[in-house]
């Protein structure tokens, strides 16, 4: 599969899964809105997810993909599949009894991640409940994402890439057909979470044994090949566990700002996972196996010009989500979530958050698109050091801004150091040789930067003219705001390719040289 249609697929699907979360997080918020119950759910919800990029996710991508590519390169399937099954059997009796002893102690794991929960009665008992409910998904999960990397290794990214609209329509069933029958709407959606673990995994057991790779459960074994897994993971464990802090420290914080901070903060990152997941993603996710390949088989030009056109297409779509976010923020929150328990004062509190996050959202993709260059040279251990210098300033800017700003000093904090993350990537693959932007790259992103602005300037006019329409008060109040906001984002997205087609920034053209990305330019 090439890299556009590789980015393609895992984006389109991913695209569906966050429309799927939208359609999830308007169920919740209109359920539970953002007090008690909603910030106890988000909090069982984030420990799983927490220990799954840690132990999963991050940590198998970057070290299993390499190392599974090399073997099915050299020594055929048979022997990546082998290498599959035991990195499996060691990874299953790690987690089993890392869970049991987390459900142990999750009284105190909750006094740790959400202190502020003790002054409000009956907050701390709930977030306990429901994290022991929740946490096993963290089993079924991990299993995924080592699937997910035999997969996307195999140039098949289609089944990995659907498995989150698994977990989407897992729990918008729970709501729309238990939401009565629980003690609370938050343990219906707990229970849905361990749910969806067991359905996404039973998804992806049943596509790798379509493609021959069929993986089961054998006594664990430490191969040479797992130790070298295990030896290049625990420096991205690490690495992953920087951002992870990050995340625990703001949610934390936020739980002393006031009632509701964690949902204002949960909701309008909900929103930014949309462009990220759908673009940073996807390039990453096509772009680590296709690295691999090029450098094993030592094809370095092709391998430039995989990383130059990422980059590119990861700027032309980002940007401008950038920009429009950060100017509609208002109409997005307002049409997305403001209904039910969730009210005008909600909407505003949770749009100037996602400002604050959607000025980092390109530094955030461009971490995802980077750190494949490192990733696929095998060296684990240069991103940890930038991942522990840019946490440094985010926990400093954390306790600064949150004086200031609040909930919204947290995001403006994680953007900050976004920032810093991505930056000190690209200067390192730079000084080492390993990134050099063709002549292609130096000449368009600074187009696409400008079309980009220019994009926000007619969404500002036209957000003031259609202002009238998100205030209104008829009957069909509801579908009169999302016609407007549907009418916002037309009207930006063909701002944004008239510009970029008039600058320069961007031509139909280019999909060619997008779906031809293993051979350098001419």
């Amino acid at each position: 599969m090439n890299l556009l249609r590789a980015i393609a697929t895992i984006g389109g699907l991913t695209m569906m899964s966050r429309v799927f979360g939208f359609v999830r997080d308007v169920l919740i918020a209109a359920l539970i809105g953002a007090g008690a119950v909603a910030d106890s759910f988000f909090v069982a919800f984030r420990l799983p997810n927490l220990f799954r990029r840690l132990f999963a996710e991050g940590a198998f991508a970057a070290a299993f993909v390499p190392i599974f590519s090399h073997l099915l390169e050299k020594n055929g399937r048979e022997m990546a599949r082998r290498f599959a099954e035991d990195a499996l059997g060691v990874l299953a009796l790690g987690l089993i009894i890392f869970v049991c002893v987390i459900e142990l102690v999750m009284p105190w794991a909750i006094w740790i991640l959400a202190p502020g929960f003790d002054a409000v009665e009956g907050k701390m008992k709930l977030a306990t409940e429901l994290s022991r409910i929740a946490l096993p998904y963290l089993l079924f999960i991990s299993v995924v994402s080592l699937q997910s990397g035999v997969l996307n290794s195999l140039g098949k990214f289609a089944a990995a890439a659907a498995a989150p609209v698994l977990l989407n329509l897992t729990l918008i069933a729970a709501m729309l057909g238990f939401a009565d029958y629980g003690k609370t709407v938050g343990h219906v959606l707990a229970w849905g979470v361990f749910a969806a673990g067991i359905v996404q995994m039973a998804w992806l057991t049943y596509h790798c044994r379509k493609e021959g790779v069929s993986l089961h459960f054998l006594r664990p074994k430490l191969t040479t090949d797992v130790r070298l897994l295990g030896r290049r993971i625990l420096p991205v464990v690490f690495g992953a566990s920087l951002y992870q802090i990050n995340i625990l420290i703001g949610t934390i914080l936020a739980t002393l700002i006031a009632d509701g901070a964690v949902s204002y903060l949960y909701y309008a990152d909900r929103v930014t996972q949309l462009p990220l997941g759908v673009v940073g993603v996807a390039v990453g996710t096509a772009l680590l196996p296709k690295l691999s390949q090029q450098l094993a088989a030592g094809n370095n030009a092709a391998a430039a010009t995989s990383q130059n056109r990422g980059i590119e297409l990861a700027l032309l779509l980002t940007l401008p989500a950038a920009v429009a976010l950060f100017v509609i923020a208002q109409p997005i929150i307002s049409v997305l979530f403001e209904r039910g328990a969730f009210g005008a004062t909600e909407t505003e509190a949770t749009a100037r958050a996602l400002m604050a996050f959607a000025t980092g959202l390109p530094a955030y993709v461009m971490i995802r698109v980077l750190t494949p260059g490192f990733f696929a040279r095998e060296d684990t251990k240069t991103p940890v050091k930038i991942a522990a210098l840019a946490m440094v300033l985010n926990i400093t800017l954390n306790i600064i801004l949150m004086r200031v700003w609040g909930h919204v000093g947290i995001a403006a904090a994680a953007s900050i150091s976004a920032w810093l993350n991505a930056s000190l990537l690209a200067l390192t693959l730079s000084w080492r040789g390993q990134l050099a932007l063709d002549q292609r790259m130096r000449t368009r992103w600074p187009r696409i930067i400008l079309a980009s602005l220019g994009m926000g300037g007619v969404l500002y006019f036209s957000c003031a003219v259609l202002a009238p329409f998100f205030e209104t008060t008829l009957y069909f109040s509801e579908l009169i705001r999302a016609l407007a906001l549907t009418a916002l984002i037309i009207i930006g997205l063909l701002a944004f390719a008239l510009l970029a087609n008039i600058l320069g920034a961007a031509h139909w053209r280019d999909l060619k040289t997008l779906r031809r990305a293993s051979t350098p330019p001419t």
